[in-house]
């Protein structure tokens, strides 16, 4: 599944996929806060990209991850339920738009995003860009990737795939729906390096026990965030206090290390997802 890089991100927006997702009928009224008491729950989208989301293959439930621990907390402070609503990272936008879901956690808050969805003011966390490459690669530093001939594979739609299709033109770009379908690539051969941000990576070198995770220099961190609706001020200030909330307090930090020991993973080998531990 591999595109030229000039189409990649001409439908970042949510008009490339809104097809994925028929506008819904809006039965339920009232801001996005109305419907989820309406409704009595609080529905996230969720795709399998552990630490974020995991899903038990023996129950098929979601159960596990940072998004799944914000999103019980948020839905205890709103005395809902949690409800869960499988996508993708590049129909996300699009399932907001046609109300199927509430808020998409770990979107960040880019400006082409930002027309068409809206996101909170504090951030979610920060993270690395990083790469899972194969062990002979050099990925020292992003000058190293950028070749002709080396094989990249990215989430289409994603942050990723936006940062190396600007800053790699020589490298091949894959683009696959989602991180699973990126890191297979990578196990299969099929891609020399893998790049998302370090926490997914950290899951993957586990399971796959091959290659090399690198930051690549000049360092590249940025805040996280979620998407909403647009123009929903009292559920955007909802969700910003609920982050600022769990961010100064530390579950923010806690929810990820909790996912990692779980996993079979040392926090303390592996970076933060606070800005101030970095």
């Amino acid at each position: 599944m591999t595109f030229d890089r000039r189409t990649a991100l001409s439908g970042i927006a949510a008009s490339t996929v809104a097809l994925a997702f028929p506008l819904a009928s809006r039965a339920q009224t009232g801001g996005t806060l109305d419907q989820i008491k309406q409704r009595g729950s609080l529905r996230i989208g969720v795709t399998q990209a552990p630490p974020w989301f995991s899903k038990d293959p023996k129950t098929g439930e979601w159960s596990a991850g940072f998004g799944i621990s914000m999103g019980k907390a948020m839905a205890s402070a709103l005395s809902v339920k949690l409800d869960t609503v499988e996508v993708t990272w590049g129909t996300a936008i699009a399932a907001l738009q046609a109300n199927k879901i509430d808020i998409m956690y770990m979107l960040d808050a880019t400006p082409e995003r930002a027309q068409a969805v809206d996101f909170p003011q504090a951030p979610l966390l920060y993270y690395s860009l990083a790469v899972l490459a194969r062990d002979d690669l050099p990925a020292a530093q992003w000058s190293d990737l950028d070749k002709s001939g080396v094989r990249i594979a990215v989430p289409q739609a994603s942050s990723m795939d936006k940062f190396v299709t600007e800053s790699l033109p020589q490298a091949t770009i894959q683009r696959f729906p989602g991180n699973a379908e990126a890191i297979a690539a990578f196990q299969a051969g099929r891609a020399d390096a893998v790049c998302l941000f370090h926490p997914p990576l950290l899951v993957a070198r586990k399971v796959l026990g091959t290659g090399k995770i690198v930051v690549p220099k000049p360092a590249k961190f940025q805040a996280s965030s979620a998407a909403m609706r647009k123009d929903d001020k009292p559920f955007r200030d909802f969700v910003d206090n609920a982050f600022a909330s769990h961010y100064k307090n530390g579950n923010t930090q806690k929810w990820y290390e909790e996912f990692l020991v779980g996993f079979g993973l040392d926090p303390k080998a592996s970076p933060a997802v606070m800005k101030e531990m970095l």
